[in-house]
């Protein structure tokens, strides 16, 4: 069965790979089992999952923020000639620009591929041939897809049980990880390398929410002369339950104890705690995670317009360049094959994120047409304005004339305020 007839995720992920401790088969490879082995106990944090993590804010952002940017990103073909790049028409344009198959658009397709990266750390797609060449680019899930290497090939194996499996060679399947393992095959995900960072923050999130749903009431301890008998003792606990429960109904702040008793708040008081710069710290590790910075998770503490502008630069030279050059790669060699295709290639445009404000930009384009790196129509073209008659000539600063003219040598007769006199002479 084709990989576009389906897309549901499976109900549960492939079974945990199994050593001995470090020597010894038997024992999965966790945290908490290899702990436990040593006679450790982890810490009681919230399992991590990809769907868990995702109800981090600071995780959610990250992932939504990185992978629509990507998908956004203009992804055009070209045909390398001699008068330069020119871009391609046709049905290699329409799939990589326009829709990579009858059931998605460019933006859906890639914003789901990258997504699929930045959480599990790894995205797939199967090229469909047919003998008139790339008829379309299909998505693969990653959790029903099994990578081996086979007489020094890589296989694709997709499928599940209710599913045939087919096989795919390397060639026909594009391959984004987020980073590899030592084999070249299995991968590294960011949400499993990041997960004890995310179960603070999960931690944090859900104690934070019993806190403030309890009215901001921590766990007390009732002192005093308890009650000698259970019963007694239930009873006195209930007793103070419902006076809380009362206060906190009625919006009151003091509410009645038996004489002779005294309530102590039980834990860490969350201010003393330091939970709000706790929280805070979450973001930053997060960012680290994806080596975003911090100001586009919305963490603003610190910033200042010229360090938020260079973050930007940051963003596009060390993040989005990276993942799209990826990205390019991957459509290159596996489009066209190790020998280019005649020439073609697929590459994005960096230049709408690159953009700053419209001053700066006015003058950036005034410079490259003055200076004959753009011509006038090259320049309105990047703004999306239309072509204008004979704006397709390349300028040079002094004179601004057409490159190649004939400047005009001086005339021989003297500048009409050089000063001299009618007979030739000079003035007095």
């Amino acid at each position: 069965m084709a990989i576009k007839d389906w897309f549901s995720r499976p109900n549960s992920g492939k079974a945990p790979e199994t050593r001995t401790t470090i020597e010894n088969p038997t024992i999965p490879v966790s945290a908490d089992n290899f702990l436990a082995f040593f006679g450790i106990n982890s810490a009681n944090l919230p399992a991590v999952s990809i769907d868990s993590a995702l109800t981090v804010p600071s995780v959610w952002a990250a992932v939504a923020f990185l992978s629509r940017t990507l998908a956004a990103l203009p992804l055009h073909a070209y045909r390398d000639t001699k008068d330069g790049p020119k871009a391609l028409t046709g049905r290699l344009q329409a799939i990589v620009h326009d829709a990579p198959n009858p059931e998605q658009g460019s933006f859906k397709f890639r914003q789901w591929f990258w997504q699929q990266v930045f959480t599990g750390g790894r995205g797939l797609a199967w090229i469909e041939r047919t003998p008139q060449g790339v008829d379309s680019i299909w998505p693969m899930d990653p959790t029903k897809t099994t990578i081996q290497r086979r007489g020094g090939r890589v296989i694709y194996q997709f499928g599940d049980a209710a599913h045939p499996v087919k096989e795919y060679p390397a060639e026909d399947v594009i391959d984004v990880p987020f980073m590899l393992w030592h084999d070249g095959l299995r991968h590294y995900g960011p949400i499993t390398m990041g997960s004890k960072a995310i179960q603070l923050a999960l931690a944090m999130n859900d104690y934070g929410s019993n806190f403030f749903a309890g009215g901001g009431v921590p766990p007390l301890a009732l002192k005093g002369p308890l009650p000698a008998s259970g019963e007694a003792l239930k009873r006195a606990q209930a007793d103070i339950k419902r006076s809380v429960d009362a206060a906190k109904g009625a919006g009151e702040s003091v509410f009645p104890i038996p004489p002779g008793y005294d309530l102590t708040a039980v834990g860490i008081d969350p201010a003393k705690g330091q939970m709000i710069e706790a929280r805070r710290f979450q973001v930053e590790e997060i960012a680290r995670i994806y080596q975003l910075p911090k100001v586009f998770l919305q963490d603003l503490v610190g910033a200042t317009f010229s360090n938020t502008e260079q973050q930007n630069l940051m963003l596009v030279q060390h993040l989005v360049g990276q993942w799209a050059e990826a990205f390019e790669d991957e459509l290159n060699l596996k489009l066209f094959g190790r020998n280019g295709g005649g020439g073609k290639y697929i590459e994005h445009n960096l230049d709408g994120i690159l953009r700053g404000d419209f001053l700066t930009r006015m003058n950036g384009l005034g410079q490259a047409v003055q200076n004959g790196l753009l011509t006038p129509n090259e320049g309105r073209a990047l703004d999306n304005r239309p072509a204008m008659e004979n704006g397709d000539k390349l300028y040079i600063q002094g004179a601004t004339v057409p490159l190649g003219s004939n400047v005009a040598k001086p005339s021989a007769t003297p500048p009409a305020n050089d000063n001299n006199q009618n007979d030739g002479t000079q003035a007095a």
